[in-house]
């Protein structure tokens, strides 16, 4: 015939266990997380998966010698002296507190 073991005693069994063991001691079974916490973290290795993006400004201003031709910026400096040409620019910049259109404007 097996001894009956007080529930409270196997309470204190088990938190002794966790203590030794250094488990984290739950006697609600609540959902803690701690699965997800052990696991290995992925960031590292999906870093490493993609290859670093090149950016072709960045390849043309650290090697002048290659006179490479960035086409997108061409073009957009095209499009910024027709621009100009059609009084379609940007306004020039006030040299001076005087020279500010915002002083200049009533309310």
């Amino acid at each position: 015939m097996a001894a009956f073991v007080a529930p409270s005693r196997l309470a204190a069994l088990t938190k002794l266990r966790c203590s030794i063991f250094q488990t984290s001691y739950n006697p609600e079974s609540l959902r803690t997380g701690a699965k997800y916490l052990r696991r290995r973290l992925r960031g590292p290795s999906m870093v490493g998966y993609y290859p670093e993006s090149f950016n072709i400004p960045q390849i043309i201003r650290k090697y002048k010698e290659l006179e490479m031709v960035d086409d997108n910026e061409e073009e957009r400096l095209i499009d910024v002296m027709d621009r100009k040409k059609r009084g379609k620019g940007a306004p020039k910049k006030a040299k001076a507190k005087e020279d500010s259109r915002r002083l200049n404007k009533r309310r």
